[in-house]
């Protein structure tokens, strides 16, 4: 009789090469002891923080801003080894998370300051102070990017940071910690550490740790602010995406068609928000699927590190097998394979930009999230159509609408339910202006002044009240 395969849970996380299969190192997963020493650490590290001025966090953050250029080569070809993203996007990853230290320190001290309330003689205001420790559950599709989201707004309000780093990108996680404390941010204030699934639940239990942010899918999402609820605790939650791309038959559908292909395929279509469901007006689907498909066939598919391309591989080979297995079943229910749809070459996780045509609700492509270099395309009659298409989801992250009547389009965005519409553009996460979802793409925002006050006390503070 064959030996039956062990159940016990893995000891360590491998992180491996995703253009190569090798592994590059593991790392041990904390064991119970560690754990309690953990937990201890970050309480100390929020209680170094949590008084510290506005204008002291503003200079921390300036002067990470300066130590993520300083490291940017190091750290963008970590993430091009361990996850796989061109060693381009990478850098540009690194100026965006510099970027965002820069914005809230010019800015959080303005939305962090007390707040007049409309009480006479100015008795009233209202602080917003800091919780405690967050435990963070990060992705691996923008290895430092998620993590700064969620860490900067909420190390900008006083509180400490915990992060618990998708297992395939450990080392991008240590690194950044490390970045962190060389940028004077105070010891344990920001913790990186690989907690195994058991010891997230404990951790989110723990008086210690005072709330819980997750970037992640839709079974994550609902297990851990299942814990965060039980705890009695905060959570907001960045989850699964299968946002539309509307193109109506009045948009430029050259600009339509070419930006598409940079909404869908960025980061080798590894990313929440991407453009995963192309919905075209009828009279423009053919020509646009052209224009599209031209776009597409350019693509440069391969390793960064030794040649000029436009795509990486897939994070994991697993990955690629789920992707591969969604194609296949879309084709089989009726989806024209136009372009793609196989894996490239025979070592790594690298797969071919993938079109899929005359995808329609039922078939994998247009029910479940994509995540990968598949791009499915929808026919639609008319306008209102499209948006019943682009609503006909259990997801409600992000949207995009083409139309040269900017006027219509607002109107139209009005009706997507989603957290954020995109007007002639494509989404991205912006400093700036929020980002979350609703339906089973979360609750919650990061980013702006949103994000900066999802994780504090707003503290209410009255002299003088009598009756």
């Amino acid at each position: 009789m064959p030996a039956q395969p062990s159940t016990a849970a893995p000891l360590s996380a491998e992180s491996r090469d995703p253009a190569t299969g090798k592994l590059i190192k593991a790392y041990p997963f904390t064991t119970e002891a560690e754990l309690e020493s953990l937990l201890e650490r970050t309480r100390a590290g929020f209680h170094r923080w949590r008084f510290s001025t506005l204008e002291q966090r503003s200079k921390v953050l300036r002067s990470m801003a300066d130590a993520l250029r300083k490291h940017k080569e190091e750290m963008a070809l970590l993430a091009t080894t361990e996850m796989g993203r061109t060693l381009n996007e990478a850098r540009a990853e690194i100026d965006k998370c510099a970027w965002l230290c820069e914005w809230n320190a010019d800015n959080a001290p303005t939305f962090l300051k007390d707040e007049p309330t409309q009480v006479p003689d100015g008795k009233a205001y209202v602080s917003f102070l800091p919780l405690g420790t967050v435990l963070a559950v990060m992705p691996w599709n923008m290895p430092y990017w998620q993590a700064m989201r969620s860490a900067v707004p909420i190390l900008s309000g006083g509180n400490g940071y915990l992060l618990k780093p998708a297992e395939n990108v450990v080392g991008c996680a240590l690194l950044l910690q490390k970045v962190w404390e060389e940028a004077g941010l105070p010891k344990d204030t920001f913790i990186a550490a690989n907690l195994s699934r058991p010891h997230v639940a404990q951790a989110i239990g723990d008086n210690r740790i005072a709330g819980v942010t997750v970037t992640g899918s839709v079974n994550a999402g609902r297990a851990i602010s299942t814990a965060a609820s039980q705890a009695v605790k905060k959570a907001v939650l960045e989850l699964g995406g299968s946002d539309p791309y509307i193109v109506l038959a009045d948009a430029d559908l050259d600009l339509a068609a070419e930006t598409a292909v940079t909404a869908r395929f960025q980061n080798a279509g590894q990313v929440c928000i991407a453009a995963k469901r192309i919905i075209v007006e009828s009279s423009a689907y053919s020509e646009f699927v052209e224009k599209f498909l031209s776009g597409v066939r350019k693509l440069v598919v391969g390793d960064s590190r030794k040649m000029q391309c436009d795509l990486g591989p897939m994070a994991r080979l697993d990955l690629l097998e789920q992707l591969d297995g969604q194609v296949k079943a879309s084709v089989k229910a009726g989806a024209e394979l136009l372009e793609g749809g196989k894996r490239v070459g025979v070592e790594g996780a690298f797969y071919a930009p993938t079109v899929l045509g005359r995808v329609k609700p039922g078939m994998a492509a247009f029910d479940t999230e994509t995540f990968g270099p598949l791009a499915a395309i929808i026919e639609a009659r008319d306008a209102d159509h499209a948006v019943e298409l682009a609503n006909h989801s259990e997801y409600g992250l992000s949207g995009n609408v083409w139309s040269r009547d900017i006027e219509r389009a607002k109107a139209l965005a009005r009706r997507l339910e989603t957290g954020g519409v995109f007007i002639n553009g494509f989404s991205a996460s912006d400093p700036r202006v929020p980002i979350g979802g609703v339906k089973k793409s979360g609750y919650g925002r990061e980013l702006s002044h949103f994000g900066l006050r999802e994780f504090v006390n707003a503290q209410t503070v009255w002299v003088d009240r009598r009756g």
